[in-house]
C-alpha cells in the first residue's frame, strides 16, 4: 500500500484537495472558456499579466478572475509575482494545451459530471443512473445519436482519440491476409469502415451496430463515396439469442468489448464465433489496466471504467487482459497472436479452436 508513510499534515493536505477536487475542475473548465489560461500565456514573454488588464482585455470582472485564480494558484495552475503578475505553471500550460488532456476535461465535464452524482446509486443498483442526466435511455449507446451536439462532439472525440491514433498500425494488420469482406463490430461514426475503404480498393466492409449508431456511420460513409462498398447490419446484443450474418474474412473489434458486462462479452464473442469458419480472423483491440507503462495511462483508464458505471450501462469496466484471455477461451476461441500497438492497445488476433 503506498502513502502510509505521509506525514499526517501531508496526508490531510491529500484529503483536503481530493474534498474539493470538483471545485478545483470546475474552476479549470471556466478558465478555459473564458480564456483566461489562454490570454495568461500569450503575455508570457511579458512577464505575465495583472488581474486588472485580464479583467480589461476579456470583459470580465476583477472578483470573478480573482477567485478563479485564487484556487488556481493554491492547485498549482498559475503562479503570482510580487508585483501581481500571473504566469502559467507547467500544470496550467498542460491543462490548456495538451490534447489528451483536453479530450478527457470536455469529456469529464460535458458527458459525465452531473451523471457522476449517482455514482453511488449505480454501484447499488448495477445500473447507470446518472444516464438520465442525459436522456431516457436503457444505455448511453441507445442515445449516441440523440445527444446534444456538445455532448455528442465531447463523446465521440473521447472516444476517437484513443484509437485513431492505431488506425494505420491496425490496417496494417487487419490486411495480412487480403480480406474481402470485413465485419466491423462497433462502427460507431464509419471511421474504420471508411478508413478501409480508403486502405484497399477492392474490400467489402459490413458495420454492425445499433440503428441509430449506423444511420451516423451510413451518413458518414456516403459522404466518402464508399456506400457501394460498405452495408449494415443492426443489432442488440443485449437482446437473447444475437445473431450476425455469416461470411466475414476478419471480424474487428476495437475498443468494443468493454462496453459490455463479462456475461455479455461472452455472448458477443459466442455469436462471433458461431459465424466464422476455420479461416476467419477475430481482431480485438483493446486499452486493458494491467498492460499501460504509464501510471497516468492506468488511472485514465480506471477513471472511464466509473463513467461506464454510472452513465453508460451500469455493468462494464476497462479491464485487465486476463479477464478477457479467459473469456475468449471460453467462447471456443484461441489467440494466435498477442501484439501491442501504440502506446496504449493491445490487439488479440484470435480463431476458432
Amino acid at each position: 500500500m503506498e502513502n502510509t508513510t505521509l506525514r499526517a499534515i501531508d496526508a490531510i493536505q491529500e484529503a483536503q484537495k481530493i474534498a474539493f477536487a470538483p471545485f478545483v475542475f470546475q474552476a479549470t473548465v471556466s478558465l478555459r472558456k473564458l480564456g483566461v489560461l489562454s490570454l495568461i500565456f500569450d503575455k508570457r514573454k511579458k512577464g505575465g499579466i495583472t488581474i486588472d488588464t485580464m479583467s480589461k482585455e476579456l470583459s470580465v470582472s476583477p472578483y470573478g478572475i480573482g477567485v478563479l485564480l485564487e484556487i488556481a494558484e493554491s492547485s498549482g495552475i498559475v503562479s503570482k509575482d510580487d508585483t501581481g503578475n500571473y504566469q502559467l505553471t507547467t500544470t496550467g500550460y498542460f491543462l490548456n494545451y495538451h490534447e489528451t488532456v483536453n479530450v478527457n476535461i470536455n469529456f469529464t465535464n460535458d458527458v459525465c459530471y452531473k451523471g457522476l452524482f449517482h455514482l453511488n446509486e449505480s454501484i447499488k443498483t448495477g445500473k447507470p443512473e446518472g444516464l438520465k442526466e442525459l436522456g431516457s435511455w436503457n444505455t448511453v449507446y441507445e442515445g449516441l445519436s440523440q445527444l446534444t451536439p456538445e455532448i455528442q462532439k465531447s463523446w465521440f472525440e473521447f472516444d476517437h482519440h484513443y484509437s485513431d491514433g492505431i488506425f494505420n498500425d491496425a490496417l496494417k494488420l487487419a490486411f495480412r491476409s487480403n480480406p474481402n469482406t470485413i465485419f466491423d463490430i462497433g462502427a460507431n461514426t464509419g471511421k474504420f469502415a471508411i478508413s478501409c475503404c480508403h486502405y484497399n480498393q477492392d474490400v467489402s466492409v459490413k458495420i454492425i451496430d445499433l440503428p441509430g449508431q449506423i444511420n451516423i456511420a451510413l451518413d458518414n460513409i456516403k459522404k466518402e463515396g464508399f456506400e457501394k462498398r460498405v452495408s449494415s447490419y443492426a443489432i442488440d446484443w443485449l437482446k437473447d439469442n444475437p445473431q450476425i450474418p455469416n461470411g466475414a474474412d476478419v471480424i474487428w473489434m476495437c475498443q468494443f468489448l468493454d462496453c459490455f458486462s463479462e456475461e455479455e462479452i461472452l455472448k458477443v464473442l459466442t455469436t462471433c464465433v458461431a459465424s466464422m469458419d476455420d479461416n476467419t480472423e477475430l481482431l480485438i483491440m483493446e486499452t486493458f489496466t494491467d498492460r499501460q507503462r504509464f501510471d497516468n495511462a492506468k488511472f485514465i483508464l480506471e477513471a472511464t471504467s466509473l463513467y461506464f458505471t454510472v452513465l453508460a450501462n451500469g455493468n462494464s469496466k476497462m479491464y485487465p487482459a486476463e479477464v478477457f484471455l479467459k473469456l475468449i477461451d471460453k467462447a471456443g476461441l484461441v489467440i494466435k497472436e498477442d501484439i501491442s500497438i501504440g502506446e496504449y492497445h493491445t490487439m488479440f488476433v484470435c480463431k476458432k479452436k
